[in-house]
């Protein structure tokens, strides 16, 4: 797999439901094909402070937001590598940085035994990421199974990530990639991916399918999840105190 270290693009996002999945794949056919990668089961495991400040910020839909991320594809065994990325997007737009790696590498230079988890620029921007948080811990794993398409004639790039899921325990990438479900059974996340402007036989596949835009982060819905479960057992555990 070829390492891209710097993107920058624009990302448009859609919640698919199975009917509308099944359309899309379909209308797809003549304009975009399965590129090399074709369906991979992808990992992250997302950094954040001790009471979530970039999570949280992320859920407020500000104009400029960040996180930090170690992604592997597939898990982790026989010395496959991870890849840690700074994830920005200012105004819609979404720059991405990242440096290939290992779990145990990252460890250390998130606990600041390391700078050098790289070279050059992104070295640099990684550290200083990590020096303006401070105290950056692993808090949530997400994991799905994504498809990436390639337009036949043009620079479009498409993904459709199913069985999108998550958990806030064991977080590594090499033991598994199980978790709870983010979406309900069968629904598939859609992400755009531009330069420009999308073209108008997607724009036209878009809207005879009913597929609109949204603002949803498999993140921000998987912390939200997590608080939930969270505010319940200590519900639980109080209302268990007063009967006692």
């Amino acid at each position: 797999m070829d390492v891209i270290t710097v993107m920058k693009r624009y990302e448009m996002k859609f919640i698919l439901t199975k009917e509308q999945l099944v359309f899309l794949k379909d209308a797809l056919k003549d304009h975009m094909v399965v590129d090399q990668y074709g369906k991979t089961s992808i990992a992250s495991i997302y950094y954040d402070t001790p009471d979530y400040r970039l999570i949280r910020r992320s859920i407020e839909k500000p104009s400029y937001k960040e996180k930090i991320r170690l992604r592997s594809y597939g898990l982790i065994k026989n010395g496959k590598p991870a890849y840690l990325e700074i994830k920005r997007k200012c105004e819609g737009i979404v720059y991405k940085r990242r440096v290939e790696t290992s779990e145990v590498e990252v460890a250390r230079f998130l606990n600041k035994e390391i700078d050098d988890i790289s070279e050059g620029q992104i070295a640099k921007e990684m550290v200083y990421f990590r020096d303006l948080y401070q105290t950056l811990e692993p808090k949530i794993m997400i994991a799905y199974d994504r498809t990436s398409y390639k337009e036949i004639v043009g620079d479009i790039r498409l993904t459709i990530d199913e069985n999108p899921r998550y958990r806030a325990y064991d977080l590594n990438l090499h033991t598994s990639m199980d978790g709870a479900p983010l979406l309900p059974l069968g629904n598939a996340i859609l992400e755009i991916k531009v330069q420009q402007e999308m073209p108008l036989w997607l724009t036209s596949i878009l809207s005879e399918g009913k597929i609109y835009k949204t603002t949803f982060s498999k993140v921000g819905e998987a912390f939200k999840k997590v608080m939930n479960i969270n505010n319940m057992i200590i519900e639980r555990k109080k209302e268990h105190e007063l009967v006692i």
